[in-house]
């Protein structure tokens, strides 16, 4: 009889010990974070500032004209996600 409990018993947590193994202990949360492309700018003198007379009714005007540059965009690195450790949130909060 004592042989039939013990094995019993032996059976139930032999049985039982593999879904306790499965439950683990969180560590560390991550969120999934969009990186967006990187671009180096680049600008190149088209027109200098400078003074010019000009006739406006009737009249000698000195006007101002500022420098006039020309952009241009060059890709560093595309865009890309990031894992970023963030708040751990139990399905219970959400």
């Amino acid at each position: 009889m004592k042989k039939l409990i013990a094995g019993a018993i032996f059976a139930t947590t032999a049985l039982a010990a593999p879904a306790f193994a499965w439950e683990g202990q969180v560590v560390a949360c991550y969120n999934k974070v969009w990186v967006p492309a990187q671009y180096s700018t680049t600008k190149k003198l088209v027109m200098a500032a400078h003074t010019e007379w000009e006739h406006r009714n009737g009249q000698m005007v000195k006007v101002w004209y500022p420098a006039v540059y020309k952009e241009s965009e060059h890709k560093i690195s595309d865009g890309h996600y990031v894992a970023r450790k963030g708040a751990c949130v139990s399905p219970a909060q959400k």
